[in-house]
């Protein structure tokens, strides 16, 4: 469906509070931006910040629920013979190919100064680990709906807590070693590796004689 003029002078505000946002951030500090900077330095009023997101911290999670809703669709749609790991394994893989087109390219540096941020403030901290904890729980719900009779929650929470803690902590690292974007996405691909091969799948190469 085309994007009519007004849907995409929202996304474009939408964009540019988000840009502003970030910039600030890095520059000064998460605590220290005001809405009211970010609402300036993205020249709009502070009302219009308003409508578009609840506070500051919206603005690092932005179309959450819309991207969610992918996840929670690809297991819904679960396809004949599939195992539970398929189904989680496919649906990381569409979460990909949907996230990755909207992602903007950004530079190693730019990319560890956000990790950096999401990891050494107390606020964005409790909220990262609150949505993670919360996907988990939702998507191990949506397994077990997928799976009726067939699955039980203990498993379905393991899982889970498996495959998102894998991808979490691959791209995290890859971050914290300053990779490429395009490593980031790698480093998340070995993490959905493992999780869905299990720990004893990982060999260390074998030393020379």
């Amino acid at each position: 469906m085309q994007e009519s003029r007004r849907e995409r002078k929202k996304r474009l505000t939408r964009q540019r509070i988000v840009m502003a946002a970030v910039r600030l951030f890095e520059e000064q500090g998460y605590e220290q931006t005001t809405v009211a900077q970010i609402a300036a330095a993205a020249d709009v009023d502070p009302k219009t910040f308003s409508n578009y997101f609840r506070g500051k911290d919206e603005v690092l999670w932005v179309d959450l629920d819309r991207d969610f809703d992918v996840l929670f669709r690809a297991i819904a749609e679960r396809r004949p013979h599939e195992s539970p790991g398929e189904v989680l394994g496919r649906m990381v893989q569409e979460y990909a190919a949907h996230r990755r087109p909207k992602v903007p390219r950004r530079e190693p540096e730019e990319l560890s100064a956000t990790a950096r941020m999401m990891l050494t403030t107390p606020a964005l901290q409790a909220k990262g680990l609150y949505l993670l904890l919360d996907l988990q729980q939702r998507i191990a719900g949506e397994l077990l709906k997928a799976f009726p009779g067939r699955l039980d929650p203990i498993t379905a929470a393991a899982m889970t807590g498996s495959l998102l803690g894998a991808i979490q902590q691959a791209s995290l690292t890859s971050v914290r070693l300053g990779r490429s974007q395009d490593e980031l996405w790698e480093a998340s691909r070995r993490g959905l590796e493992i999780a869905l091969h299990g720990l004893l799948s990982v060999r260390p190469p074998t030393e020379s004689p």
